[in-house]
């Protein structure tokens, strides 16, 4: 198994990517720590986790707020000794699809200071433990929005872009001290849209283009190389993949995981 014996905590272990990445790192051996603001959803995700044989624990913490968050590490750490892996899968609705006009600068920013503002705070508080144990891998999960243009991406763009930045000078910072950093870049995953907000927030776009949501979902995948978009579960192996001793050499990467719609 590739996390046998392995210490994962999940931030936004109850949404669709975290619950995804939760099922295949159970299968993979690991012992799963699951945080939070859903207790019904977290629940749901550690009893699908339990299924495929992992020892589940959850907590319901604010991945923003960076004293409940070290508070929640610690707690992990003391109860399983170590932290391996620490995956922030923390995502929430913003505004995508109109023109700079349109868009308020409230708007604009907050998917900017949100997903950097989480990412900074639950990767301040695992590295701690990491760097003393002098080893561990930290992941994060950006966009295609870093690398394409085009109307209503401006927000999207920015936080994307950022994110990766942080991620690669993050894995340069922790590198000496034996810690990986890999930042993973799905498309749109069209099995999430029923568990995520990406339902509403794609929806509110198709509806400004004046188009059926099949229909722009269609789009989206007309312009990858495979002629689909990937899907949950593809991501969560790649992340165990990513997570796991077999990927040891890699760190400062962003996996793209687009299908196609991006080449590298």
């Amino acid at each position: 198994m590739l996390l046998e014996q392995k210490v994962a905590v999940i931030h936004g272990g109850g949404g669709s990517i975290g619950g995804a990445a939760a099922r295949v790192f159970a299968r993979e051996g690991a012992r799963l720590f699951l945080a939070g603001r859903s207790r019904p959803r977290l629940e749901a995700a550690a009893s699908a986790a339990r299924a495929a044989g992992a020892e589940v624990s959850i907590a319901v913490v604010d991945a923003m707020d960076q004293d409940a968050v070290d508070r929640h590490v610690d707690e992990v750490a003391e109860a399983a000794g170590r932290i391996d892996i620490a995956l922030n899968a923390v995502g929430f609705d913003h505004v995508q699809g109109l023109p700079i006009a349109e868009t308020s600068l409230s708007d604009y920013l907050h998917p900017v200071v949100g997903y950097l503002q989480t990412n900074f705070v639950t990767a301040k508080a695992v590295s701690r433990h990491m760097i003393a144990q002098r080893s561990g891998v930290i992941l994060t999960i950006s966009t295609p929005g870093a690398r394409l243009t085009g109307r209503g991406l401006i927000g999207n763009a920015a936080q994307s872009a950022g994110l990766e930045g942080f991620s690669r000078a993050l894995a340069g910072e922790l590198g000496p001290d034996g810690v990986r950093v890999v930042c993973v870049r799905p498309h749109a995953m069209s099995d999430a849209l029923a568990t995520s907000y990406t339902g509403e927030m794609f929806g509110r776009i198709a509806e400004a283009g004046g188009i059926p949501m099949e229909e722009w979902l269609a789009g989206l995948e007309g312009m990858t190389m495979l002629g689909r978009l990937p899907t949950l579960d593809e991501i969560a192996e790649y992340l165990a993949f990513a997570a796991s001793d077999r990927a040891r050499s890699m760190t400062g990467a962003i996996a793209n995981l687009s299908a196609g719609a991006l080449v590298d």
